[in-house]
């Protein structure tokens, strides 16, 4: 473990951190404990929407609209990017962190449960980031498929759990053994999905990255 920490802190020492208002949004997030994408996912991200060239973009999982923003920097001028938060007060942030950088018209909140609003969206999306309520990635799969394009990608943060994954139902706190044995089960799914080829990476608390193969 302690190799794996010197080894991230050496990869992270080639990383440049956000200037500016983003730069401040980032560390604000981390110092009042909002989740925010870790640098390593952060670099990987990046480099898949400079490939791709998304046209639009679906996240679920705003918290504060970092990673909204950032996506907005390395994406199309013509890309859109609809975002879906739960949590009210962290809404209001976003946007107002959305409408201090002039990207209201590229990036649309909505507040809501993923659950609930990703039935009612429609056409497609070419690049999905799924970065909210582990416990519910399993939940909403059968929507995301719906909704990813052919040829799109589907990346899926947090999949590791802090290394909580490694370990049997058993050896996992009672209170987190639901979440564990749904993260386990999403995992299974992408990997058995003959719609997806799927890759898991331990880049920052792990990922997974699926690419839409057929309809």
């Amino acid at each position: 473990m302690q190799d794996l920490e010197r080894i991230t802190s050496f990869i992270n020492s080639f990383y440049s951190d956000d200037g500016g208002t983003l730069g401040e949004i980032y560390e604000n997030a981390k110092a009042a404990h909002v989740p925010v994408i870790r640098k390593e996912t952060r670099e990987l991200l990046k480099l898949l929407l400079l490939m791709k060239r998304p046209a639009n973009i679906l996240e679920i999982g705003t918290a504060v609209g970092y990673s909204a923003l950032y996506m907005s920097k390395y994406a199309s001028c013509h890309t859109h990017i609809t975002t879906i938060e739960m949590d009210g007060e962290r809404v209001k942030e976003a946007e107002k962190n959305i409408q201090n950088l002039g990207m209201s018209g590229m990036i649309t909140v909505i507040q809501g449960d993923a659950l609930k609003i990703l039935p009612e969206l429609t056409g497609t999306y070419d690049f999905i980031f799924m970065d909210a309520a582990k416990g519910q990635y399993i939940n909403y799969l059968e929507e995301v498929m719906r909704l990813l394009a052919p040829g799109g990608i589907l990346l899926s943060d947090n999949i590791l759990q802090e290394g909580e994954i490694l370990e049997s139902h058993f050896l996992v706190t009672k209170r987190d053994r639901t979440i564990h044995d749904r993260m386990r089960a999403y995992l299974t799914a992408l990997k058995n999905d003959s719609r997806l080829e799927t890759a898991i990476l331990s880049v920052g608390d792990g990922i997974a990255l699926s690419v839409r193969t057929n309809m």
